[in-house]
């Protein structure tokens, strides 16, 4: 091959690697979460709002919480499906949703998650989950509570050290949220 065969070769090249598409650091991960059944919202300290309306009670079968590098992470699992949630920093005073009774929560942030439609007990009224109430030596995380299983509503309240970003994910196989807490 000549000069000029070897120069129109490297020109092609070049001109395709320049019209490759361009990936930002993200979008692989959110690929690949796609692809898994993954659901995952941004890191943030507002509210988080993913109703599911006409989809029928989801029951929470377990709740566990572990701390990981740089955040603090409680899970709820579900039995057969994910219900709707609603995240958010709230006031005090926590309260209980039947009784409207003030529930006493430690740390300085209190991050509710709202389960809809949603139950944490049987049909014969047994509790599905059996600590509703959890004092915790983590990073972030003090306490965890059950505030409301009442009318197809699940409420926790994740009472933190500082109300510092959250991010909420879902998970299949089981279904499962997950919310994460920063450091």
């Amino acid at each position: 091959m000549n000069i000029l065969h070897h120069l129109a070769a490297a020109f092609l090249c070049l001109a395709l690697v320049g019209c490759a598409a361009e990936v930002e650091p993200g979008e692989a991960t959110q690929d690949r979460n796609e692809r898994q059944g993954i659901q995952e919202h941004s890191w943030t300290a507002g509210v988080i709002d993913r109703p599911q309306p006409d989809s029928p009670p989801a029951r929470l079968i377990a709740v566990r919480t572990a701390t990981h590098d740089g955040f603090d992470r409680t899970v709820f699992e579900f039995d057969k499906r994910l219900p709707g949630y609603h995240t958010e920093y709230i006031d005090r005073p926590v309260r209980k949703c039947g009784s409207g009774r003030v529930a006493q929560l430690a740390g300085d942030g209190w991050l509710e998650v709202r389960l809809y439609p949603a139950r944490a007990h049987t049909e014969e009224g047994e509790p599905t989950v059996g600590e509703r109430e959890r004092m915790l030596d983590m990073p972030v995380l003090s306490e965890l509570k059950l505030t409301c299983d009442f009318e197809a509503v699940v409420t926790w309240v994740l009472g933190v050290q500082s109300p510092n970003r959250y991010r909420v994910r879902e998970l299949s196989s089981p279904p499962r949220l997950v919310v994460d807490v920063r450091h």
